[in-house]
C-alpha cells in the first residue's frame, strides 16, 4: 500500500474535489470520525465544513493546516469496504490524528480503488500537531497494515521490471487528463536523447507531440504542443500547449531531461541489453511481426519508420525494463534502418518464394516458418498498447493535479 500526503490551506477545495467524485458516482463517503453527522446522511461540502471550521477558527496562522492523504492498495487487493474502513481507522490513529475529525473518501473511478482522507492539522485548542518525520512514519504504517491485512507489500510493486500506463481511449471524456496521465510519468521515468526518440515512445500510446517556434515581446520563444494520433499515426482532434500538462512536459524541460538521459545512458551502459536482444532476434528467420513479437517478449518496443514505397528509413526501440528509447543508428551500424530495411525485405523476398512454391506443390514442410495472417498482425498491433504501462491500474491526473495545488504555497505579500 502507498500513501501520499499533501497540505494545503483550503478546506473547501479539498472537500470539493471529493464531492465532485461522489457527484459524479465515482466516489463514496466510507467512514467519518469526530464529524457532524447530516440528518440525510449526505456528507455535502457545507455539512462537512461546520465539523473542520472550529479548528481552523482556533489557529488562524498555520499556512497550511489542511490534511489530503491517498491510500492505494495494489489493485490485486480484494478488500471490502469495511475492511478499507478499518485501514483508513488504523492509518489515522497511529499517524496521530485519532482524535481529529476526519473524512473517508472510496473512489472508484480508476481500476485502481483507493481512498481519500481530509482532516486538519490543528486541535480543538488551536495547538498545531506535531508532522515531523510524517513521512517515515507513514511508511512504516502503510508496512504493519500489508502484513496484518495480507496485502500486496509496496516495495515488491516497485521491483517490478515493467509498469504499466494506461494508454489514450480517443472518443473517450477528459482527453486532455488522458494525455496527462501518459506524458507525465514518461518523461519522468524514461531516457532519450533526442525529440525523434520522444516522440517514437509517445507513438506506442498514440500521442505525439510538435515544436513550435514564433516571437512574443520580440522575442523568440520555443514550445510544444500534444495531439493525439490515429492507428496510422495521423493526428486526429484537438492539440494542446504543454503549459496546460505543467512544466515538466515543456520545451525546456525536455531539452534538459535529453542531456541528464544521454549522461546516464552512458554511464549505466543501458544499451548493452538492448544490443545484445537485438543481435540474437537478427540471426533468426524472422519476418517482420514475428520480429516484433520476439522483441516484445523482452520487453522492447520497436518503431518502424517507413515512407510511401514501403522503405524503412527510420527505427527505434524502447527498452521497457531499462526504461530507454534508443534509436538503432546510435546503437551502431549494425542497427541502422538501412540494415533493417534489407534484412526484412529480403526475408519477406524469400518468403514469398517459398509460399509460391508451396502452393504448386501442394506439400508442406514441417520446418517452414509459421507466418501469421493479418487478423493476427492488428492483434498484435492492438497488443502494443498492453505497454500502456502502470501496475496501479492507470494514474489519475486530476489527483496528481490536485496534490500540486495542495503544495503550493501561497506567496507573501511584500510590505509597501
Amino acid at each position: 500500500m502507498v500513501a501520499k500526503i499533501s497540505s494545503g490551506s483550503s478546506i473547501f477545495g479539498a472537500l470539493a474535489y471529493n464531492q465532485t467524485k461522489v457527484d459524479e458516482q465515482k466516489a463514496k463517503v466510507i467512514l467519518t470520525s469526530r464529524m457532524i453527522e447530516p440528518r440525510d446522511g449526505n456528507y455535502t461540502v457545507g455539512v462537512c465544513m461546520r465539523s473542520f471550521e472550529p479548528y481552523l477558527a482556533a489557529n488562524l496562522k498555520t499556512e497550511s493546516p489542511i490534511l489530503h492523504i491517498s491510500l492505494n492498495p495494489d489493485p490485486k487487493d480484494v478488500l471490502t469496504d469495511d475492511q478499507l474502513s478499518e485501514i483508513a481507522q488504523e492509518y489515522m490513529v497511529k499517524l496521530g490524528y485519532g482524535n481529529q475529525p476526519f473524512i473517508v473518501y472510496k473512489h472508484e473511478d480508476i481500476d485502481r480503488h483507493h481512498l481519500h482522507i481530509v482532516s486538519v492539522r490543528v486541535d480543538e485548542n488551536g495547538k498545531k500537531l506535531d508532522h515531523n518525520f510524517e513521512f517515515r512514519k507513514s511508511m512504516q504504517i502503510c508496512r504493519n497494515i500489508e502484513q496484518k491485512y495480507h496485502l500486496i507489500p509496496a516495495d515488491k510493486k516497485e521491483k517490478q521490471p515493467v509498469t504499466l500506463i494506461k494508454g489514450i481511449q480517443y472518443g473517450e471524456d477528459n482527453l486532455k487528463n488522458q494525455i496527462a496521465g501518459v506524458i507525465r510519468p514518461l518523461v519522468k521515468s524514461y531516457y532519450f536523447r533526442t525529440m525523434g526518440e520522444y516522440k517514437a515512445l509517445l507513438s506506442l500510446y498514440h500521442i505525439t507531440v510538435e515544436e513550435i517556434k514564433g516571437v512574443s515581446a520580440d522575442k523568440m520563444f520555443n514550445g510544444l504542443v500534444y495531439s493525439t494520433t490515429d492507428n496510422n499515426g495521423e493526428r486526429i482532434g484537438k492539440a494542446f500547449k504543454s503549459s496546460l500538462f505543467g512544466k515538466s512536459v515543456g520545451y525546456e524541460a525536455l531539452q534538459q531531461r535529453m542531456v541528464q538521459s544521454g549522461e546516464i545512458i552512458k554511464q549505466k551502459q543501458l544499451k548493452d541489453r538492448c544490443k545484445t536482444i537485438l543481435t540474437n532476434a537478427m540471426k533468426l528467420p524472422l519476418n517482420r511481426v514475428d520480429f516484433e513479437k520476439q522483441l516484445f517478449a523482452n520487453n522492447i518496443n520497436v518503431v518502424f519508420r517507413q515512407n510511401d514505397a514501403g522503405r524503412i528509413y527510420g527505427v527505434t526501440f524502447i527498452d521497457h525494463q531499462n526504461k530507454c528509447v534508443l534509436n538503432g543508428s546510435r546503437l551502431g551500424k549494425e542497427f541502422s534502418a538501412n540494415v533493417f530495411n534489407e534484412l526484412l525485405t529480403s526475408f519477406k523476398e524469400d518468403n514469398n518464394k517459398q509460399s509460391q512454391q508451396h502452393r504448386n506443390s501442394h506439400i508442406g514442410h514441417a520446418d517452414e516458418p509459421n507466418f501469421k495472417s493479418q487478423h493476427d498482425t492488428e492483434n498484435f498491433d492492438d497488443s502494443l498498447n498492453l505497454f500502456s504501462m502502470e501496475t496501479n491500474g492507470g494514474i489519475d491526473s486530476e489527483e496528481e493535479a490536485f496534490i500540486r495545488r495542495m503544495k503550493k504555497k501561497k506567496k507573501r505579500k511584500k510590505p509597501i
